[in-house]
């Protein structure tokens, strides 16, 4: 069998490899002796004399598939993994993702982190609710373009995983807004949410739900939500202050009243997507280039290290064609991190014929070192 043959490779591995330490080969039959001194250390002949310790080890070199197998050895090895396992990535099954979670999830109490992405959907509640019913420690959960699920998967997480960080529910397109705001109300350590294509989710209610609960948050991912507008990303401003990352890409109702609040309360933003936002104005520009200067004392004094220093390094404002270069370039200027650099880019204005002429500080002295020197 395939996972039988990784658990043989793993453990020689191991042994070769200085996977153990005082653990030397016996003069008998194979056997392996883990420890030494007066007491002759124990004996290894059989995989089911392998301690705890050891065989999470093992495991730990071998991929997800193999550790299912593994659990199903015997019952001394599904407690083991039970007890240590704490990754796991479902990503691979193509088919019956949703019976193999409603099999395997009691066996795997400790997780920490599952990746149940799907290319085509297959998952639907029963396993969500599963994993809520015994993943109890579970801190990151990517359950994207599981379009099967409804609200009973975000209720049953609500209740059962309040502990959760990261959470991928991207492409989940029945969600509600009011399943949304009931989780944020029990996961309030949410530090990373993607809800890329979340229409029904993601609206300026949800927003406020999440301004109000999740005041950890750090990164948001509100992608193609046609729904979410200026009160929601208000919201959002005033009550996430250590927000980092916020993709808007196609909200198209938002205006300059958004960017203006990030500006002024999100210190820490780093990466900012307006893509095909055409309501933005030079305002919003203007707005972020102050901000540096506005904020410059309030910052600077915890700064620590220069990725924190250089404030604002991604901006996409591909097809805000109402922008003009005076504007763009005063966010350059104020934010050296922004290349428009070939092969650098991090300010993103494809489509915007207009901005062109922007450009960033590398650029110029890039320019200027390039100049033949007048001869003395």
């Amino acid at each position: 069998m395939r996972g039988t043959e990784g658990l043989d490779l793993s453990f020689e591995k191991l042994m070769v490899f200085g996977g153990v330490e005082n653990m030397n080969q016996s003069n008998s039959g194979g056997e392996i002796k883990i420890g030494g001194g007066l007491g002759g250390g124990q004996r290894i002949s059989e995989w089911k004399d392998i301690p705890v310790e050891l065989l999470l080890r093992i495991l730990s070199l071998v991929d997800d598939q193999t550790v299912i197998v593994a659990s199903g050895v015997c019952y001394g090895w599904r407690d083991a993994i039970s007890w240590g396992h704490t990754h796991l990535s479902l990503s691979w099954c193509k088919k019956n993702m949703n019976n193999l979670v409603l099999s395997l999830i009691p066996k795997f109490t400790k997780l920490q982190v599952l990746i149940l992405r799907q290319d085509t959907p297959q998952l639907q509640d029963d396993a969500v609710e599963k994993i809520a019913d015994y993943c109890h420690d579970l801190q990151e959960l990517d359950l994207s373009k599981s379009f099967r699920l409804t609200d009973r998967s975000l209720y049953a997480l609500a209740r059962g995983c309040p502990d959760l960080v990261k959470l991928n529910i991207s492409g989940c397109s029945a969600f509600s807004d009011n399943a949304l705001g009931y989780l944020t109300g029990f996961c309030r350590k949410l530090k990373i949410l993607n809800l890329c294509g979340c229409v029904r989710a993601a609206t300026d209610r949800a927003l406020k739900a999440i301004g109000y609960n999740c005041n950890k948050l750090q990164s948001l991912n509100l992608g193609w939500c046609d729904r979410v507008g200026d009160e929601g990303v208000k919201s959002l401003a005033y009550g996430c202050p250590d927000l980092r990352a916020l993709d808007l890409c196609g909200c198209v109702l938002i205006t300059d009243e958004s960017v203006v609040a990030l500006a002024n309360n999100c210190l820490h933003l780093r990466s900012l997507g307006l893509y095909y936002c055409q309501n933005i104005t030079d305002r919003a520009m203007y707005s972020l280039a102050q901000s540096r200067v506005k904020n410059k004392p309030e910052v600077w004094a915890s700064v620590k290290t220069r990725c924190e220093e250089e404030g604002l390094t991604n901006l996409n404002i591909s097809q805000c064609t109402a922008l003009t270069p005076p504007a763009v370039q005063a966010v350059c200027d104020s934010f050296p991190a922004l290349l428009t650099c070939p092969g650098r880019h991090s300010l993103i204005i494809s489509g915007c014929l207009n901005l062109t002429s922007v450009h960033c500080a590398c650029s110029i002295h890039r320019a200027s070192t390039a100049m033949p020197r007048l001869a003395h």
